[in-house]
């Protein structure tokens, strides 16, 4: 056996293939972290636990890679180790593999960003993705940079953090990971220096050691306010620098033009952060008025303790004297208005005149936040009523460093925080308000109950449901009686509807801008958000006909049949004169959400792409013939199973017309955290989001070629794919006790990953089942079936209808492939599923299952079903294997596999073991351990 975790580096024992050399660097890395993490093990748990890991290891590398006849010995001898092993040592293996996973993710994140310098040091032109590459591309088919600012102008891009939970790391974790990831950039940077590099390396090892001696599990389950402040992190490591820096990209790349005192214009406000947390409330009962309240208090001071931070940098750096300089007379006057009286700043105005601003951020932070600043200041003065207030402050400053030839001063670290105010504001991220619309049924239905104006109103028909609600909505007679004692949810959601007024009034509109509707389903449940807000006092009083609403009505189509609606829904709502008021009263702009994960849980993988394409398609039209905008907000998750993949490619795909406005996407879970942990790897993410969406907005001719039969096709496929994924889910008999034995998730239960509980309703049942860990434990059990399951059919079923037109249709599913980018992009995101899976693992945990005659024949349906997928994928993309077209993520999945094979086989140990009995503090804890660490290794998995 090797002597340290040097080999966690090699995939194959004995050395792995030869890889280019520009992986070099990469590999070098890897055997670091895991040489330091073997060091680290030893150190603190023994040589014996060391050498147990390698050796589980090596057994299920052999297994992975041997014949399925060569099998069964190394099963035997691997489930001797795994049962023979002390619960405190398996403890000790499980989190050696779950820590590799971690370190290599730094690894191969660190190597992303290596090889854009690479690109760039190279001059090889804009890369794919880039804001220079979309801007290139669009002046290459006539675009001007004018008519891109001019979109931007009423465009919104905004990625929306949500608090799913299959985020399993802890913050803590997540430090330690980027410690250790700026350690090795300085490693990197210094290049040859043997002393630095030996205190780095210990440094490193220093963090290694404390990352292998901090709990992986949290002792508590995740509260509401815990997810604030995780999502909170993110913005002061990447957030609030990265985005105003991408601004400053675009302002340089669209030849900004300049302002009378000879600044550049800047951008108008495009690209906003948006948030769930502390407003979502569908399935949450512990998101309240006052969590919500408390999301927008701690949003605000994270984002002004950053404002003061760079005023405060800011006074350091402007130390210009009024002796030597021409300030400008404004400049003058917000210096006198400071009230600094300094003899040492006497002739220093921009000190002067930043010490007034930070005594006004300071109080504006009491105030919003709720603190003082960690700074605090002796001077007294009035908190800012908005933050135009502070830019008209800040330009102040600007505008005067530009009349004595000091604008190179004016956009530094000023230009970065002026940007930064125009973006984030004083609440720093849009809150969004969701609720499930059988709530808003309810609670509608009491005020009217409770009025006496109807008691009956969800048995109404829908007309009449219309009818009531249109009379009541314009009826300025309030249906709130203040004495009135309501049911707990009735009150819950009136005090949630009264806190967003009272947060837009102190924040402004942006705080709180919209009201999402979770599994709309007709006219009456965008009505009824209406009602609510006339009643909460969260109108806008502009004279427009109607009541024009605060918040817009944002309707969530998320199962097959809703998505199929989708369009008649909203037609029949925006010829209604009251509805499309509303709208009008919002910039005639309507955003529809779609759900990528309950459409998908409801049929499948294939149709559940192929009907929100449609959904999109036909809004585009309805887009067209209304002469309503409509912006497209997209709920994704993590994994291709509840839509995710990369976005560049998915954004390209969409129907044309579908980008116009711009959109808005969820980031989940372990999304966030792959994406956004560092400031280099969120730049590039922002970068993709905003590259696509422009060149979406601006479609070529060609874009998105689809020919009219193709369409047929997809029907066609669409509704096989569906019989066969119903028909196993939903339709065979005993497919629920099959899920719940042969994966986890009925242990997810007891993982404090979420604050949110894992089904809507007390059942067992999948219709109940929220998507998240619906898909999560597929992902652990390595079967991964919403990501493929009922494709193989499909194509199977088309081709064989017509023996005699069989080669023919294959070439028309070969050119749909090559010419078309939605269905490349659903085979591609399905490529990358199946090259995850591994039916040998699966039928390990199919083997956890109590009846075994009912394993043995869903497993063989799974099975099957898996080889038709992979099949007919490969015929169509005349590819060979997985990943063919993707050399980076097969390159990832084969260094990664060695080590997250073995959770797997622990894990199903431990399943095995607490299912009969053995259900003590540290087997739980185990079992639980593996889950997060197959989480971690597989990166997209919720």
């Amino acid at each position: 056996m090797n002597s340290n975790l040097d080999v966690l580096a090699k995939v194959v024992p004995g050395g792995a293939p030869a890889e280019a050399s520009t992986d070099a660097k990469l590999r070098e890395e890897t055997r670091l972290l895991g040489r330091l993490l073997g060091d680290a093990i030893r150190a603190v748990s023994g040589e014996s636990t060391f050498q147990k890991t390698e050796y589980i290891r090596q057994l299920a590398v052999s297994f992975h890679r041997v014949s399925s006849t060569d099998r069964s010995a190394i099963l035997v001898q691997l489930d001797r180790e795994l049962t023979e092993l002390p619960i405190e040592q398996a403890l000790s293996v499980i989190r050696a593999f779950s820590y590799f996973s971690l370190l290599a993710n730094i690894a191969e994140d660190r190597q992303q960003n290596r090889r854009r310098r690479a690109h760039r040091i190279a001059g090889s032109g804009p890369q794919v993705g880039s804001i220079e590459h979309a801007v290139s591309a669009l002046a290459a088919q006539g675009v001007s940079t004018g008519e891109i600012r001019r979109w931007l102008v009423n465009a919104n891009i905004s990625p929306v953090l949500t608090a799913h939970p299959t985020e399993v790391q802890r913050k803590s974790i997540l430090d330690c990971q980027r410690e250790a990831s700026t350690i090795l950039s300085q490693m990197e940077q210094l290049g040859s220096d043997p002393e630095q590099s030996r205190l780095l390396e210990s440094l490193l090892y220093r963090t290694v050691l404390q990352l292998w001696q901090t709990a992986m599990l949290r002792l508590t389950k995740l509260r509401v306010v815990d997810e604030i402040d995780n999502a909170l992190s993110f913005y002061r490591q990447t957030f609030l620098n990265v985005i105003p820096a991408l601004y400053a990209t675009l302002e340089t790349t669209l030849t900004t033009p300049l302002s009378k005192d000879g600044s550049p214009q800047p951008l108008a406000p495009f690209f906003r952060m948006g948030s769930w947390i502390g407003g979502d409330r569908d399935g949450n009962p512990f998101v309240t008025a006052e969590s919500l309240t408390t999301a927008i208090r701690r949003q605000a001071g994270v984002a002004l303790d950053h404002y003061l931070e760079e005023v405060h940098a800011l006074g350091a750096e402007l130390s210009m004297s009024s002796r030597l300089v021409n300030e400008s007379d404004a400049l003058k006057k917000l210096a006198d208005d400071s009230g600094d009286s300094s003899a040492y700043r006497q002739d220093e105005p921009y000190r002067r005149a930043l010490r007034g601003i930070y005594a006004r951020l300071a109080a504006t932070c009491a105030t919003l936040a709720g603190h003082p600043p960690a700074r605090p200041t002796e001077l007294q003065l009035p908190p800012y009523a908005t933050p135009g207030d502070f830019l008209a402050d800040l330009q102040v400053v600007s505008s005067s460093l530009y009349g004595h030839a000091s604008g190179a001063l004016a956009e530094g670290r000023l230009a970065m925080l002026r940007r930064a105010v125009a973006v984030f504001g004083f609440h720093l991220a849009s809150i969004d308000l969701r609720q499930n619309a059988d709530v808003h049924q309810s609670t509608v239905g009491e005020l009217l109950r409770c009025a006496g104006v109807e008691a009956n109103y969800a048995d109404l028909a829908e007309a009449d449901k219309i009818n009531l609600l249109v009379r009541e909505i314009a009826n300025p007679r309030p249906l709130i009686i203040v004495s009135q004692r309501y049911t707990a949810v009735t009150a819950s959601e009136l005090a949630i509807f009264h806190a967003a007024a009272e947060t837009r009034a102190i924040y402004g509109a942006l705080a709180i801008p919209n009201a999402i509707i979770s599994k709309a389903e007709s006219v009456s449940d965008l009505l009824e958000v209406a009602l609510l807000q006339k009643e909460t006092g969260l109108t806008k009083n502009d004279g427009a006909s109607g009541v024009p609403v605060a918040l817009a009505i944002i309707p969530l189509f998320e199962t097959i049949n809703d998505l199929r609606a989708a369009s008649r829904i909203m037609t029949s709502a925006l010829q209604l004169p009251l509805y499309a008021s509303i709208v009008a009263s919002q910039g005639n702009l309507q955003e529809i959400m779609l759900g990528y994960s309950d459409s998908n849980k409801d049929g499948g993988y294939l149709t559940a792409n192929w009907e929100l394409y449609r959904a999109q398609k036909e809004l585009a039209q309805l887009s067209e013939t209304s002469g309503v905008q409509i912006r497209i907000f997209h709920g994704r998750g993590g994994s291709v199973g509840r839509g995710g993949g990369p976005t560049f490619e998915a954004i390209l795909a969409q129907p044309k017309g579908c980008v116009g406005p711009g959109l808005r996407i969820t980031e989940q879970g372990e999304v966030i955290a792959a994406k956004y942990s560092s400031p280099e790897l969120g730049r590039r993410n922002f970068e993709i989001l905003v590259s696509a969406t422009m060149l979406g907005a601006f479609p070529k001719a060609d874009h998105a070629v689809e020919q009219p039969h193709w369409l047929n096709v997809m029907d066609r496929l669409s509704e096989a794919s569906y019989q066969a994924y119903r028909g196993l889910v939903y339709e065979t008999p005993g497919f629920t006790e099959f899920f719940r034995g042969a994966t986890p998730i009925n242990e997810l239960a007891g993982l404090n990953i979420g604050s949110r509980p894992a089904s809507r309703k007390p059942s067992f049942a999948i219709e109940d089942l929220r998507a998240i860990p619906w898909v999560f434990s597929w992902s652990q059990s390595r079967m991964a079936l919403p990501g493929w399951f009922g494709f193989g059919s499909a194509i199977a079923a088309w081709l064989d209808e017509a023996t005699a037109l069989r080669s023919e249709r294959l070439l028309e599913l070969k050119a749909m492939y090559a010419e078309w980018p939605f269905f490349k992009t659903v085979l591609s995101n399905m490529d990358m599923v199946l090259s995850k899976t591994d039916m040998a693992i699966a039928e390990r945990y199919a083997d956890l299952v109590t009846d075994k005659a009912l394993s043995a024949r869903i497993f063989s349906l799974i099975k099957a079903e898996w080889q038709a997928t992979a099949t007919a994928l490969q015929t169509i993309t005349g590819n060979t294997g997985f990943l063919h077209d993707n050399p980076a993520l097969a390159r990832s999945i084969r260094n990664r596999f060695p080590y997250l094979d073995p959770l797997n086989h622990l894990q199903i140990q431990l399943l095995d073991r607490y299912r009969n009995g053995q259900t003590d503090e540290r087997t739980q804890r185990a079992l639980h351990l593996t889950i997060n660490g197959i989480a971690a290794g597989l990166r997209n998995s919720g």
